[in-house]
């Protein structure tokens, strides 16, 4: 597949610059990953095709995740009083309302305990007054932090499921390297931020700010544009203005299309 030919979801760029160097984005389509999925199927059948030396594949965590199984069920999880109470004092983000679910504040409750939970609580509202934010999620860490679902605004079949982080994000990145040769890293991307989970050793010499980069502004989307996989591919700088006209008057022409 060539650069031109890129699949690019609607308000995206194609083309990203970073430290110098010019990548062409493609948001590769797939359908909706169910629980159990088989993700090494998923690689060979969506990947492997369009994949060529030099390329990076960037994965969402939330495939991973399913794959592996790593969800918690609504129905498993029964808010407290003090989760219902903990949650009203969490502000909605871009990234959207994070912990502000009953469901998801139980959850950082049943693994981190409540006065862990509880001096987090606090430890945030007090550095809120001074600027600083994040501290909530440091303290109760990665596994709280890294929760999606419980919430089915943009995704219906989320809305009575966690997804939790996925287990060994390097050693999956370096399982599909040995088995098809694929470069690939595992990222947590959203509206505000971008996290390298995991990578494979192909990348060693990349650092994790310089990856993140490559999907700066998560090309990937956070609705229901099914395009978890995201191609990086570097092209000719003097190339990219006419690769993103392209790109984007596709975009229009299937606007277009969908509208009648």
């Amino acid at each position: 597949m060539e650069a031109r030919d890129f699949y690019v979801n609607a308000t995206k760029k194609l083309i990203i610059e970073v430290d110098g160097k010019t990548y062409a984005r493609h948001a590769i389509q797939i359908p909706f990953v169910n629980v159990g999925d088989d993700y090494d199927a998923l690689v060979r059948q969506y990947v492997v095709p369009v994949w060529q030396p030099g390329d990076i594949i960037s994965v969402s965590e939330k495939i991973v995740a399913l794959c592996q199984k790593r969800v918690v069920y609504a129905e498993d999880v029964k808010p407290g009083l003090l989760a219902n109470i903990l949650c009203r004092c969490v502000a909605q983000t871009a990234a959207g309302p994070g912990a502000g679910v009953p469901y998801k504040m139980q959850f950082a409750i049943n693994q981190c305990g409540a006065p862990k939970i509880l001096w987090a609580a606090f430890r945030a509202a007090i550095d809120k007054l001074r600027g600083v934010h994040g501290t909530f999620y440091k303290i109760a860490g990665d596994e709280v932090y890294g929760l999606d679902g419980f919430f089915g605004h943009d995704i219906e079949e989320y809305a009575e499921m966690g997804i939790r982080i996925p287990a060994d994000p390097d050693g999956v990145c370096e399982k599909v390297l040995k088995d098809t040769g694929v470069v690939s890293m595992i990222v947590d991307a959203n509206a505000l931020a971008q996290e390298i989970l995991g990578k494979c050793s192909a990348l060693k010499d990349w650092s994790d700010e310089k990856l993140a980069k490559l999907i700066g502004d998560n090309p990937a989307g956070q609705v229901r544009q099914l395009t978890p996989f995201i191609l990086i591919r570097e092209v000719p700088k003097e190339e990219a203005a006419e690769l993103e006209a392209k790109a984007q008057a596709d975009i229009a022409a299937r606007e277009a299309a969908q509208q009648g």
